[in-house]
Parts: structure tokens; C-alpha cells; sequence
């Protein structure tokens, strides 16, 4: 088979993946799969960039780390973006086919769970609900068990001459990450003696703004959109997303912000 646009992006399988179940077929079904599969596609290439990231912090590639921060931060605010778009369906228009659903819901999102512990923001109780898919639950298994964007930002520093603790190298990986002031006055040090690191650590504190920013426009467009209803799949909805907003991924960052 010839090459073409076409064959090389796979259009027409993908084109074919958009599905609506209602019958007759609710017309704001086709902008909800449509947004939650281009989410997917995100998802995976912020996978594909953070585990770069990771190996250029480890080797101390300060430029190929900031080149590659530098677009997951406009993926994050691409998929804020889009929030807007999804905010154009009104809830009567969702509870046409909420049904549907059944007990599909994006607390199912594999790949989203395997970003959180990529960034650190680990909880082992999360492969729980995986277990009927095992290419999922083995992928969070092995994202749980790897280490974290943090535990390579310390091999970073190290490299930048911080001295990492031995407790914190030898923390157990599935753990989440927390902030420590040990790591923070070196984090200062580095701002005020190397100007070209700490725009990396800017742009890590716009990546993190950003998925921040995320988690609260979508708590708000689920409040707005069901209300106090509970989540589709069984989950709590909007109890749950608000439980996870403000949870920052480089809590050391943000912790010295006053002290400059």
C-alpha cells in the first residue's frame, strides 16, 4: 500500500473509533468522544515527553530538558483549551445521553493515573478497578514502581551541585512525593547562581500552574455541567475533583517563593 497522509497517520481507523450509543443519536455524544479521545492522545504524549525529561534531568541536559518543558507546558494549556469547547454542551444536552455511559468514567482513565505517578503524585489504592484490564493494571504497576519526575529533578540538582539526603534517595519509590526544606535553600542558591537553570525551574512552575489550572476548570465544568450528582461509573464527581485541587507537583518550588 502506497504511503500517503492518510496511511501514515491511520485516518481511517481512527476516524472509525467515533461511536455514540444513543438511539436516536443525541448530536452533543459526538463533541463529548470526540474531546475525551483527543484527551487520550495528550495523555500519551505528555507520557512520551516526561519519560525524556526525566532521562535529561538524570544526565544533567539542561537545555533538552528545558526544550521539552517548554511543550508539555503548552499541551497543559492546549487541554485547558478545550475545556472551552466542551463547555459549549449544556447539561440538558449531557443528560440526553448521560445514561449511556453507563459505568464508563474518566476516574477509568489509565493513562491519566500513570501521568500522576510519572509526577510523583502516587497512590498505590489507585490500581484498585484495573484489575479486569491487565495491559492497564500492569502499566500502573510499572509506572507506581519507577521512579518519579521528582526522584530525576534530584539527580538534576546533584548534578547542579545540591546535596540530595540519603533518606530522600532511598525513599520508597511508590510513596508520593512531599517537599523538604533540606532541598529548598539549595533550590535558592541555584535561582541566584544559575540564571540558566532556574528557567528551567520556571518553566517546571508554569507545567505545574498549569495542570493546576486544569483541575480547577474541570471541577468547574463538572460542577456546571451535573452539578452535586454523583460521577458517572459510581465515583463522587465533583466531592472527588475538588479533593485534588491545589495538590502541587514540585511542592519545593512553590514553597520558596517568598524567600526571593
Amino acid at each position: 500500500m502506497e504511503l500517503n497522509y492518510s496511511t501514515y497517520l491511520k485516518l481511517h481507523p481512527l476516524l472509525d473509533l467515533q461511536e455514540p450509543r444513543s438511539r436516536p443519536t443525541e448530536h452533543d455524544e459526538m463533541l463529548f468522544i470526540v474531546i475525551h479521545q483527543v484527551y487520550e492522545l495528550w495523555f500519551k504524549l505528555l507520557l512520551h515527553e516526561l519519560d525524556k525529561i526525566k532521562a535529561d534531568l538524570s544526565a544533567n541536559d539542561l537545555f533538552g530538558a528545558i526544550g521539552s518543558f517548554k511543550r508539555v507546558r503548552t499541551v497543559m494549556k492546549t487541554l485547558v483549551g478545550q475545556l472551552d469547547i466542551l463547555e459549549t454542551m449544556t447539561p440538558m444536552s449531557f443528560s440526553a445521553f448521560r445514561d449511556r455511559l453507563e459505568t464508563a468514567s474518566g476516574f477509568q482513565s489509565a493513562q491519566f493515573r500513570a501521568l500522576e505517578f510519572v509526577l510523583g503524585q502516587k497512590r498505590a489504592q489507585l490500581l484498585q478497578g484495573f484489575e479486569r484490564n491487565p495491559a492497564e493494571h500492569a502499566l500502573l504497576e510499572r509506572r507506581l514502581r519507577e521512579q518519579s519526575l521528582v526522584a530525576h529533578f534530584y539527580d538534576f540538582l546533584a548534578h547542579r551541585g545540591i546535596a540530595i539526603p540519603a533518606d530522600l534517595r532511598s525513599r520508597d519509590v511508590t510513596l508520593p512525593a512531599a517537599p523538604d526544606e533540606r532541598i529548598q535553600e539549595g533550590l535558592c542558591r541555584l535561582y541566584r547562581e544559575q540564571p540558566d537553570a532556574a528557567i528551567l525551574l520556571e518553566l517546571m512552575t508554569d507545567f505545574d500552574e498549569g495542570l493546576q489550572e486544569w483541575r480547577y476548570r474541570h471541577v468547574m465544568l463538572t460542577q456546571r455541567t451535573i452539578g452535586n450528582k454523583a460521577g458517572t461509573g459510581g465515583s463522587s464527581g465533583v466531592e472527588f475533583l475538588r479533593s485534588t485541587l491545589f495538590k502541587p507537583v514540585f511542592e519545593d518550588l512553590w514553597a520558596i517563593r517568598h524567600k526571593f
